[in-house]
């Protein structure tokens, strides 16, 4: 079970970025997609989460209206769309997968693909 994540950068207040998570090794519709982000001094904390059955998708409230994750089984990627984009956005973000269904919890998902920084900065 892999997962490839990419989409991360630099980009100013109020901008946006799509990241990619890229599944290999398991079909992407068994499994839970969960992001989860750690900003400097901070604890991981999770971002969003698209279930795998129902396909049902949650945010923290922190992100809802400006993030949407979606999911492309044919493709094995999961996206998730950052608009509006603020400073406090400012973290590494991860993809998560290997539960059968959503869970705030990073210690949940088993299989991790690497952090992609993002900077919101002017």
């Amino acid at each position: 079970v892999q997962l490839q994540a990419s989409g991360g950068g630099l980009v100013q207040p109020g901008g946006s970025l799509r990241f990619s998570c890229t599944a290999s090794g398991f079909r992407l519709d068994y499994y839970a997609i969960g992001w989860f982000r750690q900003a400097p001094g901070k604890e991981r904390e999770g971002v969003s989460c698209i279930s795998s059955s129902t396909g049902n998708t949650y945010y923290a409230d922190s992100v809802k209206g400006r993030f949407t994750i979606s999911r492309d089984n044919a493709k094995r990627t999961v996206y998730l769309r950052m608009n509006s984009l603020k400073p406090e956005d400012t973290a590494v973000y991860y993809c998560a997968s290997g539960s059968t269904v959503c869970s705030d919890y990073a210690e949940d998902f088993p299989s991790w693909g690497q952090g992609t920084l993002v900077t919101v900065s002017s």
